[in-house]
């Protein structure tokens, strides 16, 4: 059994707006997403959250709410992506572009879903109403949700989190 790959996802809002990164390079390239990435040997979740959202987008988070988990299976890959989602409405510093993302604001009823991976606009209703979530989506390829699953939940802490693939791995 493969261990999960866990990441972070951390998203600045604002009563009517949120800042999102456009994909420079790497995994998701092209897409507007939130800040986040890989939580190194360690480090918290939170930590890898704070310490993405700094590296991506020059801005230091004041406190982090852990809003949602999603765990993200790719047919034919063993590994399950974990990831944390986090938001915000308390930083300082001065939004600045990375080499990895370009951030910019956006008014909530003009989030781009067309250009952000599929599965957001399943769960950002959630994210931006502050209701906590579990979700679970199976890709084929990088565009194609084959399968998802999407539950509010009261208490993150107690979501099982799953090891392995729904789909077996051929």
């Amino acid at each position: 059994m493969v261990a999960n790959k866990l990441l972070t996802l951390a998203f600045v809002k604002t009563p009517t707006n949120i800042l999102l990164g456009y994909k420079k390079r790497g995994f998701g390239m092209g897409r507007w997403n939130g800040f986040g990435g890989k939580v190194e040997v360690g480090e918290t979740i939170d930590g890898a959250a704070k310490r993405e959202l700094m590296e991506e987008s020059g801005l230091v988070a004041n406190t982090l709410h852990k809003i949602g988990i999603l765990m993200f299976e790719f047919v034919g890959d063993p590994q399950l992506m974990e990831v944390h989602v986090f938001t915000t409405n308390e930083w300082k510093g001065t939004i600045t572009e990375s080499d990895e993302m370009r951030p910019e604001w956006f008014p909530i009823e003009s989030i781009p879903y067309k250009k952000m991976w599929t599965d957001d606009q399943f769960w950002f209703p959630y994210m931006l109403n502050a209701r906590p979530f579990y979700g679970y989506f199976t890709f084929e390829g990088m565009h194609k949700i084959v399968y998802h699953r999407l539950d509010s939940v009261n208490d993150l802490g107690l979501v099982e989190i799953p090891q392995q693939p729904r789909q077996p791995v051929i």
